[in-house]
């Protein structure tokens, strides 16, 4: 066995947050943290002519967290997004609160945070090619909550929603999913140095 295959720390199992020491203080700190991060990047909000859905920082938001946290964590802090927004705290999307015809978004962003979470766990953080298919998934999973959500909260069809909840988002989440591309597997390269 050579000296760096001993000298390099084991991380198999681990999300980026694990690499913090260990205490529930951090666990408490990085749920806040995760979501007021979603809670901000909500208030990133470009109306969309012809739907009540903006173009939000949002998914991205969300599913850095479930990424970065893991899925224990990414789920708390989403679910901590969701009820103090429900509660009243404006931090939903342009500064709204409450239910909405875009709520179904943010229930999926919470099952969303769990499943890549659970991916970057085994490791689908750490390359380009699988942190791409871990985002595509994360976004399928936002999608497939929000969008029938949509149509059953505006009295839209299934075409009307998609139209509405779907097709103006595709190019955004294409960004957005490049960049994590790019953040996540950067920042375990570095952290390995």
């Amino acid at each position: 066995m050579s000296t760096a295959a001993v000298a390099a720390p084991a991380r198999s199992g681990q999300v980026l947050a694990d690499l913090l020491p260990a205490s529930r203080v951090r666990d408490i700190a990085l749920v806040a943290g995760g979501a007021a991060l979603t809670g901000l990047a909500a208030q990133i909000a470009v109306p969309v002519p012809g739907t009540p859905v903006p173009v939000t920082g949002q998914t991205f938001a969300a599913l850095l967290v479930g990424t970065a946290l893991g899925a224990r964590r990414g789920v708390a802090a989403l679910a901590l997004y969701a009820l103090a927004g429900l509660a009243g705290m404006p931090w939903f999307a342009g500064g709204s609160h409450g239910f909405s015809a875009s709520f179904g978004y943010i229930l999926g962003m919470l099952l969303a945070s769990a499943a890549v979470g659970a991916l970057a766990r085994r490791g689908a953080d750490r390359s380009m090619p699988r942190m791409a298919g871990t985002m595509l998934l994360g976004e399928a999973i936002i999608y497939a909550i929000g969008v029938p959500y949509l149509a059953f909260s505006a009295d839209l069809s299934a075409s009307a929603a998609i139209a509405a909840g779907l097709t103006p988002f595709l190019i955004g989440d294409a960004l957005k999913a490049a960049l994590a591309m790019g953040l996540l597997p950067t920042a375990w390269k570095l952290l390995d140095k």
